[in-house]
C-alpha cells in the first residue's frame, strides 16, 4: 500500500499555509532544513517566505538557531538541486 507524504502546514498571526518545498540533510547532531513557505490565508496570503530551521533525528521541530558545518553545507547544496523554487529564492540572496 502506497503512503501519501504528509503536507507540512504552518500558522502565524499574519498568515498560514504550507511548506511548498523543503531541502533537508541528515547531520550528525540534527537535521538542517531550508523551507519555502507558501501563505494561503491571512494577511500574508499569496506571498512566500524562506525559513532556515532544524529538526531532531526523531522528526521534532527544534526552536533554536540553525547551525551547519562544512559537510552539511555541501550536503545541502546537493539537496537543493531537488527544490527549484527554493533554490531560485536562495540565489536571489547571493547573486546580483
Amino acid at each position: 500500500m502506497e503512503r501519501k507524504a504528509r503536507v507540512k502546514t504552518f500558522s502565524f498571526h499574519w498568515g498560514s499555509g504550507y511548506i511548498a518545498e523543503e531541502a533537508q540533510v541528515d547531520g550528525e547532531h540534527h537535521v538542517p532544513t531550508f523551507q519555502l513557505m507558501r501563505y494561503t490565508e491571512g494577511h500574508a496570503a499569496g506571498s512566500v517566505s524562506l525559513r532556515f530551521c532544524q529538526y531532531n533525528h526523531r522528526g521534532g521541530f527544534r526552536r533554536s538557531p540553525l547551525m551547519m558545518g562544512e559537510e552539511e553545507v555541501e550536503m545541502m547544496r546537493e539537496a537543493l538541486k531537488e527544490t527549484p523554487e527554493l533554490l531560485a529564492m536562495l540565489r536571489r540572496l547571493v547573486e546580483d
